[in-house]
């Protein structure tokens, strides 16, 4: 029969040689668990993927018999994601370690030691992480541990859906507001039973695409694996499979097998059946900037260094004394107006009306007399400014109040520079905008504000056909599959690089700052105010 797969004609005749090279999930069947109790009579609703939302992965309770019996059923693999973590409730002897009960074990990956198939294991005791391998034959019990992470539904569909299983997850935070298009309850804040529909992906022998075949199509197929010459076959990859090549396998020539639709550059020379020649794999610098307007939906971006627009300082908003003292810097003076009112419970302290002018000083003690007895508590010294003097004055560092900075600097700054001589986050607007890009999407910001700055992984690539300019592309933000081809690459020096602000989605938005931000430590909690 000719069936109509995702927009494409497809003919599964008879005797028709097919090459799996995969299945993954394509949709979710999700029944409602209200109070984490769940009914043969519970709600269902079908969930798209990339249906909107960050979730909890409740810890399933049913343990796991083997080690092989893991690796079956449980992604493990090179990505972030692919790192799950299991228990045993009985200590495990190896030869120069013993695992204790209870202990959280890391499964890194899969590979053949010694002749005999292992993974690759870690534990951290005291910080320090202890490496050894376990045998597909380790037979016990092995439990899930509690993941703290947050998830989109796609990445859950990816990695973390063993196979022949279920999953319960959490709604830990919407990202849109609830509409009647919504399959889920208003204000619903319970639990979901995933259950999975696959679709296998294969390709055929005088297709140069991906097909996709939904797991219930009723076609009856045999396995000739091993009496096929599968190397007649097309091999699609992943730009993470690409990025995981050595890089002397670089520059190479590929042929796009699904792209993504756009027509600016560099999506434009992604669609299907083009080909591209990609130069080199690296980590770039981007900085992720958020627009400032007090309703949501915001605007989130990732401009790269090579941005050439100049940007004016805009005011920081700062709602506590402590928020002060970690903007303050040697280069210049710190100077705010208050924008709300603070009064202090002891006289030594400075009670803070609306419209009061500062300019900050430094963090020191103080003693403050509370109940009768002297107490030693964190102040910030500032000066108020009045007509026509200063005036020293100290303000708790627990304060809560209200700030909003006066600027006086009226440079126009280059990104790296703000980079290089302020503390992020830090707000501006575009003064001159990129006149080296038709649209600069920056420029139209009535603000922005710079977060953080973080490291991505890029291809950098191009047009086999006109090969005048080079685009880098992002790894892990683009759904596509790629061949490669046999031809040498004629320019192997790469033309001229340019780069593009690349707008995110709310969902990407989190995952860049969730994943920059495992690396980084929790800024200190702000002092209490004495008891």
């Amino acid at each position: 029969s000719i069936y109509e797969m995702f927009g494409n004609e497809c003919c599964l005749s008879t005797g028709e040689v097919i090459k799996v090279i995969g299945f993954k999930i394509n949709k979710l069947i999700a029944s409602i668990c209200e109070n984490n109790e769940f009914s043969r009579f519970s709600a269902k609703v079908e969930l798209p993927l990339n249906f909107p939302g960050l979730y909890k992965v409740v810890q399933d309770k049913t343990p796991y018999v083997s080690i092989e019996e893991i690796t079956r059923k449980v992604s493990i693999g090179p990505t972030r994601f692919g790192h799950p973590c299991f228990y045993s409730p009985e200590d495990i002897k190896l030869a120069n370690l013993t695992i204790k009960h209870g202990e959280q074990i890391t499964f890194n990956s899969v590979e053949e030691v010694n002749g005999t198939m292992a993974v690759n294991c870690g534990v951290v005791r005291n910080n320090q992480s202890h490496s050894f391998t376990l045998p597909l034959s380790q037979e016990g019990k092995f439990y899930e541990c509690e993941d703290d992470q947050i998830y989109t539904l796609k990445e859950i569909a990816e990695w973390k859906i063993p196979k022949c299983r279920n999953r319960i997850v959490k709604l830990s935070n919407t990202l849109h507001t609830w509409d009647s298009s919504n399959p889920l309850p208003e204000n619903f804040d319970g639990s979901l039973i995933l259950t999975p529909v696959y679709e296998v992906q294969a390709v055929m022998k005088f297709r140069k695409d991906i097909v996709h075949i939904l797991s219930d199509l009723d076609v009856e197929v045999k396995d000739v694996t091993d009496c096929y010459d599968i190397s007649s076959f097309l091999q699609p990859l992943s730009l993470e499979e690409v990025f995981e090549r050595t890089s002397k396998e670089f520059p190479m020539v590929a042929e796009i097998m699904e792209g993504p639709s756009g027509s600016q550059k560099p999506y434009n020379l992604l669609h299907t059946g083009n080909e591209i020649i990609i130069y080199k794999k690296y980590q770039a610098t981007r900085v992720l900037a958020s627009e400032i307007r007090s309703d949501s939906p915001k605007r989130h971006f990732l401009i790269p260094m090579s941005y050439k627009g100049k940007f004016k300082r805009r005011p920081r908003e700062f709602p506590t004394a402590y928020d002060l003292e970690l903007a303050r810097s040697e280069k210049e003076q710190l100077h705010v107006v208050a924008t709300k009112a603070f009064d202090s419970p002891h006289k030594e302290l400075f009670s803070v009306s609306v419209g009061d002018q500062f300019l900050v000083q430094q963090c020191q003690t103080s003693e403050v007399l509370y109940e009768g007895s002297k107490k030693v508590i964190d102040v910030l010294a500032c000066e108020q400014i009045l007509s026509d003097t200063y005036k020293k004055v100290l303000l708790p560092m627990y304060m809560e109040g209200g700030f909003v900075e006066v600027i006086h600097d009226k440079k126009q700054y280059q990104l790296s520079e703000i980079c290089k001589e302020f503390r992020l986050p830090f707000n501006v607007k575009v003064s001159v905008r990129d006149l080296s890009v038709e649209e600069d999407v920056l420029a139209a910001m009535p603000g922005l504000q710079f977060e953080e700055e973080i490291t991505d992984s890029y291809l950098l690539i191009s047009s086999t056909s006109s090969p005048v300019e080079s685009w880098e592309i992002p790894v892990y933000r683009l759904n596509m599959s790629v061949h490669l081809l046999s031809r040498d690459v004629q320019t192997v020096v790469p033309p001229v690089t340019k780069t593009t602000v690349e707008v995110i989605s709310e969902e990407q938005y989190y995952m860049v700052r969730r994943y920059e931000n495992q690396t980084l430590h929790p800024p200190p909690r702000p002092p209490k105010k004495p008891k």
